[in-house]
């Protein structure tokens, strides 16, 4: 039965908290007055609820997507939280997001009259929701991937009572490695780069690619031995910085070329529905050098948390077993952002014994021009909850 959709009202709300650092990550006052503060949107329908869904991404602001807004005007309240990193994840560092997850959820739960939190993961959000959940239950961390000391299992983080993995992947640092290019030879130079390895040379667009399965070996292996190059790099620079001493703590750099994952141009590599020679930013030889790819501007820091496959913490299938309580996932039918295949294994490897998996044909990363299939996700997404008293 199709239900009613309510008006909705967005409401700001502003969370402050305590946490000195040794230097300023972000423009403007947060950190640099010792304080944190975070800034998100409520959006309230017309109706009660003791039950909030909160949407948090590391560092995109997601109150203007259409899924928040529909849930709301299906009458559920729903928090788009933005991190200390929103719209800027140059230095993001995904254990302090945790504590700003944290205190989204404490201030919901004690100053804003909510009995429930359910956590939502969109995109880039799951791995995120799934390292807070499993640190909120069994907290473990106590210092960042660079040997900073950051007391998460001293934090008190609050456990969410459900969570959602909605068009997610399963790592930042592991959608890096399968996307960035392996032809870049010299991190300084873009333009040095291995011909045998340049899925963009002259003509690819013309028809059809069809990679071997040798080639596709070859390429992901050096993918990873680009990644790997690039964490040294990160390490050794911090090891320097601090064997010189001195005040300078942190240095940033640039990742040349980083969306070259021959599945936007071989459709039969982990098919789905998705469109050839697109993804969710645009054509994706433009998105490969252009200003807004995959760890483009990073400090040495958040490489290491975010970037490094080797070292982040923000993994899905790592995290997964930890969590308990239940679960819900959703893959999008013709998903031109997350890989095919991330959203099942995420599903296998969470340890909730309450879980479900949907599909939704033909559905894009963002809906885009799908009401119908935004319609479709918002259905089962409410169902869901209500049947858990999670309305």
């Amino acid at each position: 039965m199709e239900r009613r959709m309510l008006p909705i009202h967005g409401e700001w709300k502003h969370v402050s908290f305590e946490n000195p650092g040794r230097f300023t990550e972000t423009y403007g006052f947060s950190g640099s007055q010792g304080k944190v503060n975070l800034e998100g949107v409520l959006l309230r329908p017309e109706s009660s609820s003791r039950t909030l869904l909160l949407f948090m991404h590391p560092s995109s602001t997601l109150q203007l997507l259409p899924l928040p807004r529909r849930l709301a005007a299906l009458g559920h309240h729903v928090l788009c939280g933005g991190s200390r990193y929103q719209r800027n994840d140059t230095a993001l560092v995904m254990e302090n997001v945790l504590l700003d997850m944290g205190a989204y959820i404490r201030a919901a739960r004690e100053n804003w009259g909510y009995d429930k939190v359910v956590i939502c993961g969109w995109s880039g959000g799951g791995s995120l929701a799934s390292l807070y959940q499993s640190q909120a239950e069994r907290p473990t961390i106590e210092q960042t991937p660079a040997g900073d000391p950051i007391d998460i299992a001293g934090a008190g983080l609050i456990p969410g009572d459900a969570l959602l993995n909605l068009a997610a992947h399963y790592s930042r640092a592991r959608l890096l490695a399968e996307w960035v290019d392996p032809s870049v030879l010299d991190e300084h130079d873009p333009d040095r780069r291995n011909p045998e390895l340049d899925i963009y040379k002259p003509g690819y667009a013309d028809s059809p690619t069809a990679f071997s399965a040798e080639f596709l070996a070859h390429y992901r292996a050096e993918q990873l031995k680009r990644i790997h190059r690039v964490t040294s790099r990160a390490k050794e620079t911090l090891a320097f910085l601090r064997k010189r001493g001195g005040a300078e703590l942190e240095r940033g750099f640039i990742t040349h070329r980083t969306m070259a994952d021959p599945r936007f141009l071989d459709t039969s590599i982990d098919p789905n529905q998705r469109k050839r020679l697109w993804s969710y930013m645009g054509h994706p030889e433009t998105v490969n050098s252009g200003p807004v790819g995959l760890a483009r501007f990073s400090t040495l820091r958040s490489w290491l948390s975010q970037w490094s496959i080797e070292d982040t913490r923000a993994d899905s299938l790592a995290c997964g077993p930890s969590i308990s309580v239940p679960f819900l996932a959703i893959e999008c039918g013709a998903d031109d952002a997350v890989p095919q295949p991330h959203t099942r294994l995420i599903y296998e490897r969470v340890g909730s014994h309450d879980k479900t998996m949907h599909v939704i044909d033909g559905a894009n990363h963002y809906f885009v021009n799908q009401p119908d299939h935004l319609d479709q996700a918002a259905q089962i997404l409410s169902e869901w909850l209500s049947l858990r008293h999670l309305n």
